[in-house]
């Protein structure tokens, strides 16, 4: 019986200890896990519409736009994202970013004549559609046959 009590007593002092030891303890959460404030700004979109991010806003596909909860783009919205790949939808253009540990957007090069941002917490949306090459005629159709 003593030989259990000892042994009761020790595993409870190591469970008492254990937390504070494995750093259990509350603290800041890890980077991959820590929500950032990332700013959405679709200002620009004329006329407005609305948006979603999947798993951040709600959807834009209910069939009832009078009733929709999804963010329009007359308004600024600020979303509480953890660091991951996400993607910004509207009804003409979609294209995917990223928030990075340190709570920055980024995304690539190719979306920098309509997405402005990278390095920031504000995505602005300055386009309703992307086109090749600013939006300059590709030179393939200048060739003569």
């Amino acid at each position: 019986m003593r030989h259990r009590t000892l042994i009761c007593s020790f595993l409870l002092a190591g469970l008492a200890a254990f937390p504070l030891e494995m750093g259990l303890a509350s603290g800041p959460p890890p980077a991959h896990l820590k929500e950032h404030i990332i700013t959405v700004d679709a200002t620009k979109l004329v006329p407005s519409s609305w948006w979603q991010v999947p798993g951040a806003t709600p959807s834009i596909w209910a069939s009832d736009p009078e009733s929709l909860d999804a963010p329009k783009t007359s308004e600024l919205r600020e979303l509480a994202l953890k660091p991951g790949k996400y993607k910004f939808i509207s009804f003409t253009f979609d294209f995917p970013f990223a928030v990075t540990l340190d709570g920055t957007l980024d995304f690539s090069a190719s979306l920098d004549q309509c997405i402005e941002g990278r390095g920031t917490q504000t995505l602005i949306v300055r386009c309703k559609r992307m086109y090749p090459h600013g939006g300059e005629r590709d030179a393939y159709y200048d060739r003569k046959p």
